[in-house]
């Protein structure tokens, strides 16, 4: 059976996404979501509607199908924001009139906050790394990305995209490439810039490989390999197997804000491209102003 016409423009709605250089985990995430979408409408032996014929009730259907299968609502969101962007592809280049998934209203997501170290769990957990009497095969390495991690906000895939000419060590800068290949400089302190710089020391890559930080191939050290070397440091340390590389971005943030950082500040070094998505740490902060309230003042309660 010859492809879809669904199936044809989601191929050329994930080339142009190729195109515009957005993220492996965006690009990822898209096609699998749309790739939902394109099943449920494609039953065993048959073909999926025109494009022509999508229309708000049968988004509707889409999603009340995500919902009995216990999709979550943040989940559900997900989807429907990939689908949006399809269709908004479509209306762009001609094909269809209307966004039918920009009709539809989305289900209510759970307001949930991250839980966030204290600095002072997160000073202990960076000091503790370097310290650890359990035999490590890189524990420079590690200490310098935890050090840059906390001490400059880093996503992990910043921190495993960092090449060797990002780093400015006179004046302490990184050129950082965010999400949809924005770049962006932030800062490094002291510390992350002592713990690098005995790295680099010792650092042993193949030849031509560029990435800062490598494995023990000598190659780029993936996400993965991030997750599991700050699950080895906080279970050890910390006795919480919770925490994970973006626990130090959200400290970052919570902890400049709560000494009197600006949030716009804050926001250009996390590389938000939007303040909303910034300001969840100023509900962090107040959180955490109204338990230290009801622990210390005489009439909270």
């Amino acid at each position: 059976m010859p492809p879809s016409e669904l199936s044809a423009k989601i191929m050329a709605f994930e080339e142009e996404l190729r195109r515009r250089n957005v993220s492996a985990h965006t690009l990822k995430s898209y096609g699998g979501d749309l790739r939902d979408f394109h099943d449920y409408f494609t039953p065993p032996g048959e073909m999926p509607p025109a494009l022509a014929e999508f229309d708000v009730l049968k988004v509707r259907e889409w999603m009340a199908s995500l919902h009995a299968k216990g999709n979550t609502a943040v989940s559900i969101r997900r989807k429907v924001s990939a689908l949006r962007m399809f269709f908004k592809y479509l209306t762009r280049e001609g094909i269809v009139r209307l966004n039918p998934a920009k009709l539809v209203r989305l289900p209510k997501a759970p307001k949930k906050l991250p839980v966030v170290m204290t600095a002072e769990q997160t000073s202990g957990l960076l000091d503790g790394a370097a310290h650890v009497d359990e035999a490590r095969p890189h524990p420079k390495r590690d200490r310098a990305m935890l050090e840059l991690m906390y001490g400059s906000g880093l996503r992990v895939s910043e921190l495993v995209g960092l090449d060797l000419p990002d780093v400015d060590h006179a004046e302490r800068w990184l050129r950082v490439r965010g999400k949809g290949r924005k770049e962006r400089q932030v800062p490094f302190p002291g510390k992350a810039a002592e713990a690098l710089k005995a790295y680099l020391m010792d650092r042993h890559a193949k030849p031509a490989e560029d990435a800062v930080f490598v494995n023990h191939h000598g190659r780029r050290i993936t996400t993965r390999g991030v997750h599991k070397i700050v699950k080895f440091y906080a279970t050890r340390l910390n006795g919480d197997s919770s925490i994970h590389p973006h626990s130090f971005r959200h400290a970052f943030a919570t902890h400049l804000l709560s000494d009197g950082a600006d949030l716009r500040a804050i926001q250009e070094l996390l590389g938000h491209s939007r303040l909303s998505t910034t300001q969840k740490y100023t509900q962090l902060s107040l959180t955490e102003l109204m338990s230290v309230y009801d622990r210390a003042h005489p009439r909270a309660h």
